[in-house]
């Protein structure tokens, strides 16, 4: 049985110029299987249809001269408890040979690596750094999710336990410590008694501690675990002695620190627990849409309906979607009329009208009709997995704020062990008496206070919050570094047909300008729509689609024509039966292909005058036709326009129409900068024009032809029923049809970015101001003394504060919200 074709994108790397990317296309083109190729210089890909392997096509482009760098390889990690840890682990996994860049991520415990690296020495690298990893493999957005979300519970669970456990212990040494046992102790067992319960918690609770922190003490890569370890096991080695050989120990010294002991373990598993709660909440967008998808479907099979996992569903499938239930899987309505819901995926909030012949997202609710839906896309290739997958993936990115972070956890904890050692020896030769006791429990309250936990989580969870947030606003972060290269924007440029249009136009005008046909003007002009409808059909541009539909809703008959050519930027060309060429495109096609016609002219200027986009037709080498082409403007543009302005930000648009019609679209939405009839390759330069004028620019388009300009942007976004080549070049993806996701978009990347610096201010000031503290700096002159249990609470408290500060920005207002509220 022949292989069913497919649809591959490949990366390419080494492609400079037109020609480069015109020589991989034919390598590929001349692979067996190989149905369709489209490289793009822009993006820096290919996309491949046929029943070609994924290795013969690589093998093709690396004959070509040039590379297909390996996907990027994705291992879920486990141990890691602050940003010393994971700034160690990505260390030491770009210090493995082949790697050519990695991530790691704090809040997703999870490490992106690309290069050539074999993720068996990876994991080795990371196991020998004392942390377990294993491959994220096979798994889509929606199961790695649903499978992190079970981890996240069972470590809880396991949290819970140590908790409960560890304060059960304290409560027991506080109970003989404080009263003496209230004479239900014999006094000269208590020491021992007490040793043994800090023996308990440490082999139990506390071994978490040991057993990640002394490893990375070992590999001189300490880390917070580190910090624990050494400060529990002084104080643990301390009172030891003092049980077992207190003839050792200097009279006046002689003390038990093992409720100090306990009180640690227990104060830093609370915070960690109230810390990994929190982290939870911060996914809590991504857990929405893992819910979305359904777990069983209708499948009707001859005339019979049966219930199945909508695992077993393959492409083709005939499905029953009654009301009250979600669509299984992205589909076609074959029969049935209704109302989805699909305000989790779109962020529209009004239900959406689907009749037989429209698509269909899986996830989404039928309201009120039943519906037969025909499967067209299953597993990782529905519209929900990909959003899951693309949230998942912008929620484990770096923004480049997060490098200083990196640079001083790197050295953090080597420094606050020194300093700890520093704070040591001034207290025991320089403190008042009894020096030794003061010098240990000074000491192992800097290890303690440290905290590098709320510096590596001030940024990555603000990225899941901010990240998941925008996916409930309808916009998907395909790349997280975009939330801080957004915040910057000062100008939004705007393609226009598509973008700010509906990108449905209509064809409002026919006019023919052949003398010849004036005897029976009426059978001409269907003749000639209809040999351009023929031409049309050969491309997917709104104009193009807006004259096939104006021939079918005249039941003209189809006509045959050969040889079509997209002319990019400028229209098409092909043949009649007869050889006779044929030409529909701009006037600058017209001028370039040196055809001219007075009157033409003269009826364009009047179309664009209006808005109406004019469409030249030349047969036979004259201009024969003009037709015209109106897009109405989207409602939402003139409002997205103002909530920018509103904003601060000047707007822009860049499109291939002509001045005049450009303009008059410009003047509705409210644009104040125009740039039109520029061709595809040229949109890249405006924007680069842009740029040198007013610094970041960001750029929303939806087409093939706006490719350069997404790529080019600072921060491109991509309409989501535009092409896969567009959204592949966005930095963004805009799923919704209303164009105030741009507004809402700016709003909530300046919103996290702001989050994310009261988060460093406040993670390097608490560490700042607590650690002289902690050392006893205020001692000479207030008497004041930090112990290591209230260290260990305010440890705690400064990651919990971090990951609090951060969950405000679930409660942030789209700017829709806001301006209802503002009028009511």
């Amino acid at each position: 049985m022949p292989a069913s074709p497919s649809s591959q994108t490949l990366p390419v790397e080494g492609m400079s110029c037109a020609s480069c990317s015109a020589r991989v296309e034919k390598a590929l083109r001349a692979v067996p299987g190989v149905e369709q190729v489209s490289v793009n210089l822009a993006t820096a890909t290919a996309h491949v249809t046929g029943t070609a392997s994924r290795t013969a096509l690589i093998q093709a482009v690396e004959q070509a001269g040039y590379d297909v760098p390996s996907p990027p390889i994705t291992l879920r990690i486990e141990g890691m408890s602050c940003a010393a840890c994971s700034t160690r682990v990505e260390k030491s996994l770009q210090d493995v040979i082949g790697v050519r860049m990695a991530s790691v991520n704090l809040a997703t415990a999870t490490a992106q690596v690309t290069g050539t690296a074999t993720h068996q020495a990876l994991i080795s690298a990371i196991q020998k750094m004392g942390f377990a990893a294993s491959l994220l493999e096979g798994e889509t957005g929606l199961e790695n999710a649903l499978t992190q979300k079970q981890r996240m519970k069972q470590a809880m669970k396991t949290q819970w336990r140590d908790l409960m456990m560890s304060a059960l212990l304290w409560l027991a040494i506080l109970f003989m410590t404080m009263g003496h046992g209230f004479g239900l102790i014999p006094p000269a067992i208590q020491p021992l008694l007490q040793w043994a319960l800090a023996s308990v918690a440490l082999l139990g609770p506390g071994r978490r501690f040991y057993q990640a922190g002394i490893p990375a003490l070992l590999h001189r890569a300490p880390n917070m675990n580190s910090l624990v370890a050494l400060g529990t096991g002084a104080a643990y080695l301390y009172s030891s002695l003092v049980v077992f050989c207190p003839t050792l120990m200097p009279a006046g010294t002689q003390h038990l620190y093992f409720d100090t002991i306990l009180a640690i373990l227990t104060l830093v598993l609370l915070g960690r627990m109230m810390e990994a709660r929190a982290k939870g909440r911060t996914s809590a967008a991504l857990e929405k849409l893992t819910h979305l998808q359904p777990q069983h479907a209708h499948l009707l099979t001859e005339g019979t309906c049966r219930i199945v996992p909508v695992a077993q569903i393959q492409t083709g499938d005939r499905l029953l979607v009654r009301p009250g239930e979600r669509v299984p899987l992205d589909g076609i309505v074959l029969e049935g009329e209704s109302h989805l819901d699909e305000s989790l995926l779109t962020g529209e909030p009004m239900p959406a009208l689907r009749q037989v012949g429209d698509t269909v997202i899986g996830g989404t609710i039928n309201q009120e009709g039943t519906l037969t839906v025909q499967a067209t896309a299953t597993g990782a290739d529905t519209m929900l997995a990909r959003i899951i997958s693309m949230v998942a993936q912008a929620q484990g990115g770096k923004l480049p704020i997060q490098s200083l972070v990196d640079k001083v956890t790197l050295w953090f904890v080597p420094a606050i062990i020194l300093l700890a050692v520093l704070t040591f020896l001034i207290w025991l030769f320089l403190g008042p008496a009894p020096a030794l006791g003061h010098a240990l429990v000074n000491a192992i309250a800097v290890l303690i206070a440290a905290c590098p936990c709320a510096m590596g989580l001030a940024t990555p969870t603000a990225i899941m919050v901010g990240t998941g947030k925008a996916a409930e606003m309808g916009i998907l972060f395909r790349k997280g570094e975009a939330l801080q290269t957004l915040e910057s924007t000062t100008l939004v440029a705007f393609d226009k047909t598509g973008t700010l249009t509906a990108g449905q136009p209509r064809m409002t005008e026919f006019y023919l300008l052949d003398k010849n046909t004036s005897d029976h003007p009426e059978q001409a002009e269907n003749t000639l729509l209809a040999l351009a409808a023929s031409v049309e059909t050969q491309s997917d541009h709104p104009v193009s689609r807006a004259i096939v539909t104006a021939a079918q809703e005249r039941d003209l008959p189809s006509v045959k024509t050969r040889h079509a050519r997209i002319m990019p930027g400028l229209g098409i060309e092909a043949q009649d039966e007869d050889g006779q060429s044929i030409h529909l495109g701009s006037q600058a096609c017209m001028r370039a292909l040196g055809f001219h016609n007075a009157e033409a002219n003269r009826l364009a200027a009047e179309l664009s005058q209006k808005g109406t986009s004019p469409l030249f037709m030349a047969h036979g080498g004259q201009i024969v036709a003009l037709m015209g082409v109106a897009d109405p403007i989207r409602p939402s543009a003139m409002k997205a326009v103002a909530a920018l302005r509103a904003q601060n930000i000047r707007t822009a648009m860049i499109t291939g129409d002509i001045e005049p019609t450009a303009r008059h679209i410009a003047r509705l939405a409210g644009i104040e900068e125009v740039i039109a009839q520029v061709l595809p390759h040229e949109k890249g330069e405006a924007i680069r024009t842009l740029q040198k004028t007013h610094g970041s620019v960001a750029f929303v388009g939806d087409g093939i032809n706006d490719a350069p300009a997404l790529a080019q942007a600072d921060t491109g976004l991509a309409i989501s029923h535009g092409t896969d080549i567009a959204i592949e070049a966005a930095d963004l993806v805009l799923t919704g049809e209303s164009l105030m996701t741009v507004p809402n978009a700016l709003a909530l990347s300046r919103a996290t970015m702001t989050i994310i610096r009261q988060n460093l201010f406040w993670a390097f000031a608490y560490n700042i101001v607590l650690l002289p503290i902690a050392a006893g700096v205020l001692y000479p002159f207030t008497g004041t003394l930090l112990s290591p249990p209230f260290a260990a609470g305010a440890m705690a408290l400064s990651s919990i504060f971090v990951l609090c500060n951060t969950l405000r920005l679930r409660r942030l207002r789209t700017v829709v919200e806001t301006e209802t509220s503002t009028e009511v």
